[in-house]
């Protein structure tokens, strides 16, 4: 088969993969421009690198790739850059992939060392035209540049091993605006990390299941029968439906934090009975055994029977009539049983969209541009005086996986990115 003929076989079964972006058929290898530019003009050391790498990270490759390959050519140089990268046939399904280095930015847009820094930025809602400012070309670049992450899987770029993959979810849904119009953004998050967010029309339980459905389909990507414990919500009834709709066996458990906020908002003015209250509210939940817990909500019950009224009462016996959803936490010792991990992240996310006024173009705009988001997020180290003394940066993806391809963040996620995230 000539490279004619192999190019309109590609070009057939790319059509038949709609629902792949583009990049999915570039493999990312964690090394050093000096190494790969030695790679582009030493075939031999080409190959030597590429069995290296392929047998400390096989994620990072095609299942195929393990039936052997050839070596096919060259990409033409990138008019941007004057960069070209090295191409391989696999030989068990005649299907080409551009082998490229973590240093060189997707789609031939920059150099890592030229725009971590920047994008760096971006994690504290600077504005483009800032960043532009600062770091040179114009805000529209660095908008496309951060939007191009928004292409990948968010849970196959997270996640590099399959027995990562969280068993115990939280879940919410951030309020914004497109257009004026507000939206719903379904968030999905562990292990401080953000694995899914889509943007939905409505909050009921069809536009929350095709949102929270993304999560699902990058999940079973990874593992097809990944199925999670647990998941905590608010207790709206429609977030509720879409999770056992996706994944029949997952068990609700309820915020308790959601129900001692109804109290906390409204109930004020009720003074020191209202602190009183607080107290004996979270009393009862340090309970260490689900029995103790029972027995605490019952006593808070009686309490509260006797000693509230109006306003007050209705949301104390509200909470403690929840206590079926709330003793389910007991079950399952490492789930979720407030919503703190999820309203932290959520609330990067909506400075983030704030300080861009929100979305101003479609609703395939507005999932890119939460997506990317996510995507940097989990992969942007913290604050090196957090953890370890300062001695190490660490991110939430390093912290979920593990370990680090690399030690510079962006070249890292680069890496992470592969095959655009996707298991094929």
């Amino acid at each position: 088969m000539d490279k004619q003929q192999l190019n309109f076989t590609n070009e057939t079964k790319t059509t038949s993969n709609e629902s792949m972006p583009r990049g999915y058929k570039t493999i990312r290898l964690p090394c050093d421009m000096d190494s790969y530019k030695r790679m582009l003009n030493d075939a031999s050391f080409f190959k030597t690198e590429l069995k290296r790498v392929y047998s400390a990270h096989p994620q990072l490759f095609p299942k195929a790739f393990s039936k052997g390959y050839s070596m096919y050519g060259f990409t033409d140089p990138s008019k941007k850059l004057q960069f070209r990268q090295r191409r391989i046939l696999l030989n068990e399904n005649k299907e080409v992939y551009t082998i490229a280095p973590c240093d060189v930015m997707p789609y031939m847009t920059g150099f890592v060392e030229d725009v971590e820094k920047p994008l760096f930025l971006l994690r504290f809602g600077t504005p483009y035209w800032a960043i532009a400012h600062a770091f040179g070309k114009d805000p529209m670049y660095w908008y496309r540049m951060e939007s191009a992450f928004g292409r990948n899987s968010i849970v196959g770029t997270t996640v590099k091993d399959p027995n990562k993959l969280p068993q115990h979810l939280s879940a919410d849904e951030k309020h914004s605006w497109l257009k004026g119009e507000k939206v719903y953004v379904a968030t999905t998050v562990c292990a401080q990390s953000i694995l899914g967010v889509s943007v939905c029309e409505n909050a009921d339980e069809i536009s929350l299941k095709k949102g929270y459905s993304q999560f699902q389909k990058e999940a079973k990507n990874i593992s097809e029968d990944y199925e999670p414990t647990t998941v905590n919500t608010d207790g709206w009834r429609a977030t509720e439906l879409a999770w056992t709709s996706l994944f029949s066996k997952i068990i609700i458990i309820c915020c308790f934090l959601h129900s001692f906020i109804k109290i906390r908002d409204r109930c004020k003015k009720f003074g020191d009975l209202f602190f009183k209250t607080c107290e004996k509210v979270w009393y009862a939940y340090k309970a260490k055994t689900k029995r103790s817990f029972c027995q605490r909500i019952r006593r808070l019950k009686e309490w509260g029977d006797e000693n509230t009224t109006g306003l007050l009462r209705d949301k104390l016996l509200g909470l403690c009539g929840k206590v079926d959803s709330f003793s389910k936490a007991y079950d399952h010792p490492e789930c979720h049983r407030t919503s703190n991990m999820i309203d932290r992240l959520m609330r990067w996310m909506d400075q983030s969209f704030f300080n861009a006024q929100y979305f101003h173009g479609s609703l395939d705009s507005a999932n890119t541009r939460v997506r990317s988001f996510a995507i940097l997020r989990n992969f942007q180290p913290y604050a090196r005086s957090i953890e370890n003394n300062g001695k190490e940066t660490f991110s939430a993806a390093k912290s979920l996986n593990g370990f680090a391809y690399r030690d510079n963040w962006l070249e890292n996620l680069i890496t992470s990115t592969s095959m655009a995230g996707y298991r094929q």
